[in-house]
């Protein structure tokens, strides 16, 4: 059973930091690239990060980049989002994502993470 449980939201201070945990279960962890989405209220659910099995390839939103750092650690079957100078606008509640392609696409629960002003 694919389970991804995310922690670490809650509330940053303006031009702080927050990082997000995703533990990942249930599958191969390091066979499969590893994504954060975040969902504001009343938008759609966008993606923030994208890192490949072994962090070969890393691709962020341009609306984080150059503040966001996703990183993994395999031994861990664990994946970050470090989020540095944190804004009103990253408030969203946070999503980690494996899609496993025919296997499935999974989801963790969420995590609120709020950017005050």
């Amino acid at each position: 059973q694919v389970r991804l449980v995310e922690s670490g939201g809650g509330l940053g201070q303006p031009g702080g930091s927050l990082r997000l945990t995703c533990e990942a279960s249930g599958f191969t962890f390091d066979l499969w690239a590893m994504r954060w989405f975040r969902q504001a209220p009343g938008k759609e659910r966008d993606f923030v990060a994208r890192i490949s099995p072994f962090a070969g390839k890393i691709d962020y939103a341009d609306s984080v980049k150059g503040r966001f750092v996703i990183s993994r650690d395999n031994a861990k079957n664990t994946v970050y989002l470090q989020m540095n100078n944190l804004q009103p606008e990253d408030t969203a509640v946070y999503y980690c994502n494996a899609d496993l392609q025919r296997q499935g696409t999974y989801w963790g629960q969420g995590i609120q993470v709020t950017g005050s002003s």
